[in-house]
């Protein structure tokens, strides 16, 4: 089963948790154990899974790969967003998660977040998810 969420961000750097959306589309799916893919398709954007409980630690994580990546560097990008394109490359655009009685098998403080780096656009993330 493939289901598609939209996120709208509206920052150019945004981190939102979708694991809700995410959950409910494994309860949708009606399958019991498993596995769930959650994909981007987007080259300035990416998918985390990281504590969803403090949002110090979603200013930490942008504070250090703004460090590693700033905004403006010597990138020949003409695009201006170079940084952006690094960073999603270095988080990466997808995380698979099992699920085990139609539930993600997450940790107590984990969340799944989607990470905007070039915001604020509409964007899609793609949910797979397959019974094993």
């Amino acid at each position: 089963m493939i289901k598609e969420l939209s996120v709208k961000t509206s920052t150019r750097i945004q981190f939102i948790d979708i694991t809700r959306q995410v959950n409910d589309a494994v309860q949708g799916s009606g399958v019991t154990d498993g596995i769930c893919v959650v994909f981007t398709p987007h080259t300035t954007a990416a998918i985390t899974i990281n504590e969803n409980a403090d949002p110090s630690v979603k200013s930490d994580i942008n504070r250090k790969l703004s460090e590693v990546y700033p905004p403006r560097d010597n990138y020949d990008h003409a695009e201006g967003n170079s940084d952006s394109h690094l960073k999603s490359s270095l988080v990466g655009c997808s995380e698979t998660v099992v699920i085990q009685n139609r539930k993600l098998l997450l940790g107590t403080w984990q969340g799944i977040m989607f990470c905007e780096f070039d915001g604020g656009r509409n964007r899609r993330v793609i949910v797979k998810i397959v019974a094993g």
